[in-house]
């Protein structure tokens, strides 16, 4: 495959409001194609070759718009904002001012709230230069779900010529706020009809590991050796746990993209690397699936039917005393915000 690479559009369905929604198709002439939505910056489909060169969907997709909106609790596939993962009691205290979030995981604000950025049309403007790149642009007003300040946000989705999905977040404030954002892509690497995916290997380059207690808000970090957390060296991510929990990454938080993980599936062959500027993952087995979700062919996505490698910094780090554990999440008037995290996909003989 040699063509060159491309961004076209359709019409993909409409919201309550009247309101169009556009599905974006990514090729990157080589094989990888991605489509991705402007409502919540959905990824809706990622094909990648195996070793034999069939080309399988590997993330979870859902029927149709209205399937979305209605599933919209499982964040499946999403741009997750203003803050990714959980913040304690939905609310924090900055420059002395404490903020009350719009709560939606018990007493928590999870991934910004109901209609945070994963429930919010975003302007999606392809790439002018012929690549396979689609940027994504948000505005979020002063007190959207709580949040302080008016945050504008851009995504920018890029495939590559070496077979690699690269995702590109920058933000400004008006006043002090706080960020995290993140992809909430669920992964099959066997394809959509594959079923689990927690027979896949899996590789965290973590030695440590956040403990939870109640609701899912840390405790305290502590070290993965001799406990279900070790994934330093690739294993089965197996059934025994229902992991959903963060990894602090080993590497130093210097702005570089860095190796952070590495997921592959035994019968396909395909595998994904992840390298990020971010400091933790989230890694989230799916144990919350039910089979009240499906794919347009009828698949019915049960618990491990994907798992989510969400590149990040730690949850509740807006009510943790700044340090090297928990890196600032802070972005004052004047700043820019940016992350990256690097997909890159592959094949082995099996």
């Amino acid at each position: 495959m040699n063509a060159e690479p491309a961004v076209t559009q359709r019409e993909y369905g409409r919201l309550p409001d009247g309101r169009v929604v556009h599905e974006y198709r990514l090729d990157n002439g080589r094989g990888l194609v991605l489509t991705a939505l402007d409502w919540g910056g959905i990824v809706t489909g990622l094909w990648a070759p195996d070793f034999s060169g069939r080309s399988d969907n590997v993330v979870l997709s859902l029927a149709s718009l209205d399937a979305y909106l209605a599933g919209a609790g499982s964040h499946l596939g999403v741009i997750a904002g203003r803050y990714a993962n959980r913040i304690a009691g939905g609310s924090f205290v900055l420059d002395g001012q404490r903020h009350q979030l719009v709560t939606n995981d018990g007493p928590n604000c999870l991934h910004g709230g109901p209609a945070g950025f994963g429930a919010s049309l975003w302007h999606a403007q392809p790439a002018s230069d012929g690549s396979a790149s689609l940027t994504l642009a948000l505005h979020s007003p002063h007190g959207d779900m709580g949040f302080p300040g008016a945050m504008d946000v851009r995504v920018r989705y890029t495939l590559g010529a070496d077979m690699s999905w690269r995702v590109d977040y920058e933000a400004t404030t008006d006043r002090p706020t706080v960020v995290n954002l993140t992809s909430h892509a669920y992964f099959n690497l066997g394809g959509a009809r594959a079923g689990s995916a927690l027979g896949h290997r899996l590789q965290l380059l973590a030695s440590r590991y956040t403990v939870p207690g109640a609701h899912s808000i840390p405790l305290h970090h502590a070290p993965v050796a001799g406990t279900p957390f070790d994934f330093r060296a690739e294993r089965v991510i197996g059934g025994e746990m229902g992991y959903d929990h963060n990894w602090l990454l080993d590497h130093p938080l210097d702005g570089q993209l860095h190796d952070a993980a590495r997921l592959v599936d035994p019968v396909s062959g395909r595998w994904m690397s992840m390298a990020t500027t971010e400091p933790a993952l989230q890694f989230y087995a799916g144990i919350w699936m039910d089979g009240s979700l499906g794919s347009a062919d009828g698949v019915r996505y049960t618990r491990g039917a994907g798992v989510c490698l969400e590149t990040q910094h730690s949850p509740d780090s807006p009510n943790r005393p700044v340090g090297p554990d928990w890196p600032s999440t802070v972005l004052r008037p004047g700043e820019v915000f940016r992350s990256a995290t690097l997909h890159r996909f592959g094949h082995d003989p099996v």
